[in-house]
């Protein structure tokens, strides 16, 4: 089975767009609660909630993650970039995982993977340190050999491929498969390295056909679509059809 991980970061996204300037992050007039709707998930069959923290806090803040932990029923997938800020707020929130991304502060979502091999001293250092205080972690990388290799050496356990570029690609017949068969050769290669496989971004309700046909992945990451689908039909609904779709 591919397990499903539901990235709640656009709830907050939600929220901050109205409430950024107010002393608390939920309760009375304050809507809408991201740990409340990671629950919900879980409740709906998610198999993890992924939070992204980001330095500017522009959506996630460090205090809905540490509600949804009172509570939490699966596991936290902390995305962080590899600063030496947000390395320390990791092991003090200590979450089941960590994904690093790179942050680039024009952006509005995270695009584009991390360049592990341009960056290979600090990542070998983020990494041996969070694996040694029993965090694994997991690069957001493209499915490129050579981030993939990169990733190997320095130790990292999990990696997570960037499928933005398939996910642009569906609704184009010619470049579709092409771009299938990368994801593909990245997730064999990187199998082949002793690495777990994770998978993430763009992914909807319409291009998870193709998604699901890369068999050996352990997660696929999913946010944007299934908040956007929970605006029509609700959240549970739109995680139980998602995990569905994955396994058919």
């Amino acid at each position: 089975m591919i397990l499903l991980g539901v990235n709640i970061d656009h709830v907050a996204t939600l929220r901050q767009a109205r409430y950024r300037d107010e002393a608390e992050t939920f309760g009375g007039f304050i809507e809408p609660d991201p740990a409340a709707m990671a629950w919900l998930a879980e409740d709906a069959g998610a198999d993890g909630i992924t939070m992204h923290v980001r330095e500017d806090r522009r959506h996630v803040q460090v205090e809905d993650v540490q509600r949804y932990q009172e509570k939490m029923k699966t596991r936290l997938n902390l995305e962080t970039s590899m600063s030496l800020e947000m390395v320390q707020l990791a092991q003090e929130i200590r979450p089941e995982s960590v994904c690093l991304v790179p942050e680039n502060r024009k952006e509005v979502t995270t695009e584009g993977g991390l360049d592990v091999r341009g960056n290979m001293e600090r990542a070998s250092e983020v990494v041996r340190e969070l694996v040694q205080n029993g965090i694994p972690v997991s690069m957001f990388i493209d499915p490129d050999p050579d981030q993939l290799e990169a990733s190997a050496e320095i130790g990292a356990p999990w990696v997570e491929l960037h499928t933005g570029s398939f996910a642009r690609a569906w609704y184009d017949s010619e470049s579709r498969q092409r771009e299938l068969d990368v994801l593909s050769e990245g997730m064999r290669i990187g199998t082949e390295l002793g690495l777990r496989v994770n998978a993430g971004h763009g992914i909807n309700y319409e291009n998870v056909e193709g998604a699901r046909k890369l068999a050996s992945i352990y997660e696929f990451n999913i946010g944007h679509s299934i908040i956007s689908r929970s605006l029509t039909t609700g959240l549970v609904e739109s995680v139980q059809k998602m995990k569905s779709l994955l396994n058919e």
